[in-house]
């Protein structure tokens, strides 16, 4: 059927019109809308941002009169120069705030702009499978192509690394990374990441770190390993960092990226057309954040540590539906649904509208996620209690 000339959906293009929705926010939204339901779907912390956080903000607001005015599009100077700062006290590598830095509304944000940047059509960038739904949206909506790197769930959700030279062609641009992962919470072993630097470089590939979950690793801490610590691969990645999840700030929309100063100007040209700037007191408050003593984090992790092991305890009573790799790190787990049923999709529906407990369909994620889902455990205890009951009370222990 063809369109009317006052029909207003003629003028959507066929980009937008090619989206959906993010499948988490997508249960989230319909979640919302059924009362009392217990959400898994959203990789919200339900921890306050810190409270010297909070103080230091309100002190500026009082005390700046600029506040509320723009910055310019790169950031403001102090905090670049602090994050430089806070970056090399994390990985040892010394960094130009000038040359390599980039205050960001978020690594969402981030991410898009830099594959405004660095995606002509036609081009692809490798994701691993399962990756983060919305990197595959964002590849496909700047008009490049997600080539999945499948992760082996019998192995702990690791990569292949011998997979990988095979899905390198002559449109490939980057490599996107995320340890601990969304949506598996598997940590990427050094010798799998150090490969992937090696072959990446071999080819003059980017690698992107997405990193907004390297605070928690708990007992893994150890085996945790920053690819961005390694100078000889420096400039062949991006490295995106959030104060979304560590400093419960995810509502200031505001992070950092160190990227090579090839890539810098670029970078703020994108950033400017869509953002002007971050918003200059989001940027107050993530100098604030880089200022205080993370105090915080203990309990953060504590508390996440505790919500992991509910988590796994109540999937544990439910082998007749779900089977899982305990997370290593994050706060997600991402089990296989073994119960019947027909997809991923139709079995998260189903969960909501007759159980009223919201979980995220694990196909959202990659081919590989089908027959998956994905939980979060950042919410409160209770939250995760409550959807286990109903689970228990329909399916049985």
């Amino acid at each position: 059927m063809s369109k009317q000339k006052n029909d207003p959906t003629q003028l959507i293009s066929s980009r937008s019109l090619g989206m959906s929705i993010s499948a988490i926010k997508e249960m989230s939204i319909l979640s919302a809308k059924i009362p009392g339901a217990a959400s898994l779907a959203w990789g919200l912390p339900s921890f306050p941002t810190p409270e010297p956080i909070r103080l230091a903000v309100a002190q500026a607001l009082e005390d700046n009169a600029r506040i509320g005015m723009y910055t310019l599009p790169g950031g403001l100077p102090e905090l670049c120069t602090t994050a430089a700062q806070e970056h090399q006290r994390r990985t040892g590598i010394q960094t130009d705030p000038v040359r390599n830095v980039m205050i960001t509304a978020g690594n969402m944000e981030g991410l898009n702009t830099l594959f405004h940047v660095i995606v002509d059509p036609g081009d692809e960038v490798i994701v691993t499978d399962p990756g983060f739904v919305s990197h595959i949206q964002q590849i496909r909506f700047n008009g490049g192509t997600p080539v999945f790197w499948k992760m082996d769930e019998a192995r702990g959700w690791q990569l292949d690394i011998d997979a990988l030279p095979s899905l390198i062609g002559p449109c490939t641009k980057a490599i996107i990374l995320v340890s601990p992962s969304n949506p598996t919470g598997s940590i990427l072993t050094e010798e799998t990441l150090r490969a992937v630097a090696a072959i990446a470089k071999k080819h003059g590939l980017l690698i992107i770190l997405d990193d907004p979950y390297s605070h928690f690793t708990y007992e893994n801490h150890d085996r945790f390993f920053n690819l961005a610590a390694v100078p000889e691969y420096a400039d062949n990645i991006a490295y995106l960092f959030t104060f979304s999840k560590a400093y419960a700030m995810s509502g200031w929309r505001v992070g950092y990226m160190v990227v090579p100063a090839a890539l810098k100007n670029e970078i703020v040209k994108i950033h400017d057309l869509t953002m002007i700037c971050t918003p200059h007191i989001s940027q107050v408050a993530a100098l604030a954040a880089l200022a205080a003593e993370p105090l915080h984090l203990t309990e953060f992790q504590i508390a996440l540590g505790r919500r992991r092991a509910l988590i796994c305890e109540r999937l544990d009573r439910l082998v007749h539906v779900f089977q899982y790799v305990p997370p290593e790190g994050a706060y997600y787990v991402f089990p296989r649904i073994v119960a019947e049923h027909e997809n991923a999709v139709e079995f998260s529906h189903h969960l909501l509208d007759d159980l009223r407990v919201t979980v995220t369909p694990g196909s959202a994620f990659g081919p590989s996620g089908e027959h998956h889902v994905r939980m979060a455990y950042c919410v409160e205890d209770d939250t995760i209690n409550i959807a286990f009951d109903r689970l228990d009370t329909y399916f049985g222990t």
